[in-house]
């Protein structure tokens, strides 16, 4: 899906921003690793019978105790549309996966990275906290269609997950914690000076050719499995 990812950009900004460095073999480091390997298959791999970091006949996730989604269900809308809904800024139901990738691509034009803080309690229910970040250097377009020209600020988001893994540390569910706004807000506000937003109709096919690599969300720590 989407060819093949190129995570340069993002690991790039993931070793100059991070906040963490864990020690092999720590908790944060299997979680870290986890977690990625999820984002690549999530993003990159379209028939979840080919995920496996997952369980998924048993995967379900969720976002702030609302419903929660299976493993095909995430897999024809994409992470984002799954983890950020209905805002004022944005409507995950009006986007495709496809277009929500185009959307973050063009946003954190050096990569939107993620870490794992610290982690709370060990398997089989794993709680731990995480942070998302990236500086705001594109182009953010809002589901009005306006678009907002990055001033190159800091965005940090920082959430809470629990999880739950099996013996063979699969993922069977995942519960998510965090205020999309603290995203998405500062999209529509930290914008260059003299810029506010311009409607000047959703990203198109050009916009999308102009982007490259992925924004989300690998550091160099993904394993093959």
């Amino acid at each position: 899906r989407f060819g093949k990812p190129n995570y340069a950009r993002v690991n790039k900004a993931y070793f100059q921003h991070r906040s963490k460095v864990h020690p092999e073999g720590s908790l944060e480091s299997v979680v870290s690793k986890l977690v990625k390997n999820w984002e690549v298959e999530s993003h990159h791999i379209a028939d979840p019978k080919q995920w496996k970091t997952m369980d998924v006949s048993k995967f379900k996730a969720a976002l702030n105790g609302g419903p929660a989604a299976n493993a095909q269900l995430m897999a024809d809308i994409g992470p984002y549309n799954l983890l950020i809904g209905e805002t004022p800024e944005y409507s995950s139901s009006a986007l495709s996966f496809q277009d929500s990738n185009k959307i973050f691509g063009s946003t954190f034009s050096e990569g939107f990275a993620w870490e794992c803080l610290e982690v709370l309690s060990g398997p089989p229910t794993v709680a731990f906290r995480w942070r998302h970040f990236g500086k705001f250097t594109g182009t953010y377009t809002d589901k009005k269609g306006n678009k907002y020209e990055g001033n190159g600020a800091m965005i940090d988001v920082i959430g809470m997950c629990i999880a739950k893994v099996n013996d063979q540390l699969l993922i069977e569910s995942l519960d998510i914690y965090y205020n999309p706004e603290d995203l998405l807000k500062p999209l529509t506000t930290q914008v260059k000076k003299g810029e506010g937003e311009r409607t000047v109709g959703f990203a198109d096919e050009s916009d999308s050719k102009r982007v490259s690599g992925d924004a989300c969300c690998s550091s160099g720590g993904v394993q093959k499995n």
